[in-house]
């Protein structure tokens, strides 16, 4: 269930999703680079993330 909960937010929020399943800065502040440039890198970015 948690993971299904990450990926919607992975397509709706992608730095949220990023941020709590990494907890990492890092990853998180690339994931909101990603969105001011456009907003499908971050989307793939962030379901990357979550599904690895």
């Amino acid at each position: 269930m948690n993971k299904i909960i990450l990926v919607i937010l992975a397509i709706l929020v992608p730095p949220l999703a990023v941020y709590l399943k990494t907890q990492s800065a890092k990853d998180t502040i690339l994931n909101v680079i990603l969105c001011f440039v456009f907003w499908l890198p971050a989307v793939l970015h962030a379901l990357w993330l979550v599904l690895k």
